[in-house]
């Protein structure tokens, strides 16, 4: 039982907050940000004022991993009023936060193990130049990791999963409203358009047939069928070889890279210490504070701590009672130059290729490949994203590549991130989001700092349960 509030991991908010922004739907960025201080501060809807701390509660909280997620709980976490310290054994936003597409797509978020995933087959998997490789090893870990996400690539479970997104996909947008009204500077933009292109009608079926399956499941998305003609007309960058589309509307995109280093500096503007080339070796919690071991031995206590480090995130959390494992899924990007920009983000779905305007140059991301987050950059995977979508963009020069990079995306095999108190007094999660941690990275901080500081996990993070 947690001693500042009297209630036990799982149980569901006094603060009918949550579920009520739900139903109340959209609101303006300065409506957010005053309705998240309020919440986490006060549990009354739109409080402000002092934070009004539970007894006993922490005030001074560690974060551990300065990507999406972890930035986004220490900012909020300083929303509520308490004092955080973000420990980072690299730089900020050194794993899958810098080198991601940047979207901001609740219509397409949702668990990665699906139906799909089975009928994909073996030979493809063992292919370098497939989308999604796995690389023969003997790794009984990875191998059981595999079998597990086999096992929930069901209908059944994905509706399930499908179901446990939707309050998360809801407010994620609102969350980003939230940070700039609190002064990240850094802009999300409207991707309008936002396509999903592929070679023939019968292609984008799934598609189709998966977004009416997320609208069923009680996503609000909303999308159209493109013939040929009409996307070319839409996107010149598009070459005869995209013969359909679908467009989604309400998405947005960032720039990973700009978005991170001003979210870093919003945290260190509120006073918040973000410790780089600080591995934290051990961690350790007692009934009154956590200790936090650094590369050298020297210790520091806190209140409370939050673990959010991507694809390693099992180093420190397993000892926590959080058995499920999280696997790195590795995804590669680079930029190119373009003759003329996209006007939004483009989506190769058969090639599983994701195209983003970044700047003045065009960043290209894709492929999946199941291998330990430390391996070598493989080049094969690189020359196979370039073959990709080199026949699909007319004037776009894929071997004038800079920033070519690879990075871990946390998965989990039922495809749900963890997050959540553990079974430690004082020592929470929040991680294995997949290829989502940049869209629910926000909203996962805001729930996470709810958590933290008045001890009662919301309703809406049941689902994702790191003891489940």
């Amino acid at each position: 039982m947690r001693s500042w509030s009297g209630c036990r991991a799982g149980c569901r908010p006094r603060a009918p907050f949550f579920s009520d922004v739900l139903r109340r739907g959209h609101r303006s960025a300065v409506e957010t940000a005053e309705l998240s201080r309020g919440a986490v501060l006060s549990g009354v809807p739109g409080g402000t004022g002092a934070p009004a701390f539970v007894s006993g509660s922490p005030r001074d909280v560690a974060v551990i991993g300065a990507g999406m997620v972890g930035l986004s709980t220490a900012w909020f976490l300083q929303e509520a009023g308490a004092q955080v310290t973000v420990y980072e054994r690299h730089h900020v936003g050194a794993g899958a936060s810098w080198g991601n597409a940047g979207w901001l797509t609740p219509g397409l978020t949702a668990p990665l193990p699906e139906p799909a995933v089975l009928r994909y087959g073996l030979r493809a998997v063992l292919s370098a130049r497939s989308p999604v490789y796995l690389p023969l090893r003997a790794d009984r870990d990875l191998w059981r990791f595999l079998l597990s996400f086999a096992a929930h690539s069901t209908a059944r479970r994905w509706r399930r999963g499908m179901a446990a997104y939707v309050p998360l996909n809801e407010r994620c947008l609102e969350a980003f409203d939230a940070l700039a009204a609190g002064g990240v500077t850094a802009l999300t933009k409207p991707a309008e358009p936002f396509l999903a292109c592929f070679a023939q009608e019968r292609d984008s079926r799934g598609m189709l047939t998966e977004l009416a399956q997320m609208r069923d499941a009680g996503q609000d998305v909303t999308f159209r069928p493109v013939t040929g003609q009409e996307v070319r007309s839409m996107e010149p960058v598009l070459t005869d070889r995209v013969g359909t589309a679908v467009q989604i509307f309400g998405q947005r995109y960032l720039n990973p890279p700009e978005f991170i280093q001003s979210l870093a500096d919003a945290v260190r503007a509120r006073g918040g210490r973000i410790i780089e080339n600080s591995d934290v070796t051990d961690l350790r919690s007692a009934s009154t504070d956590v200790h936090v071991t650094g590369p050298s031995g020297q210790q520091h206590r806190h209140d409370a701590a939050v673990i959010a480090t991507g694809a390693v995130f099992g180093e420190l959390a397993a000892r926590f009672g959080v058995r499920r494992p999280v696997q790195a899924g590795r995804g590669y990007s680079f930029s190119v130059p373009v003759e003329r920009m996209p006007a939004g983000p483009l989506y190769f779905p058969a090639q599983r290729v994701a195209c983003t305007p970044l700047g003045d140059r065009l960043r290209v991301a894709g492929m999946m490949e199941f291998r330990r987050p430390a391996d070598e950059s493989d080049p094969r995977r690189i020359a196979a994203v370039v073959e990709a979508v080199r026949p699909l963009l007319a004037g776009v020069d894929v071997d004038d590549r800079r920033d070519e990079w690879v990075g871990s995306r946390p998965c989990t095999p039922d495809g749900l991130p963890l997050i959540g108190a553990t079974a430690a007094e004082r020592v929470f999660v929040a991680g294995g989001h997949g290829m989502w941690g940049v869209v629910l990275g926000p909203i996962t901080g805001q729930l996470v700092a709810q958590a933290v500081l008045k001890g009662e996990v919301p309703a809406e993070l049941a689902p994702f349960d790191p003891l489940r």
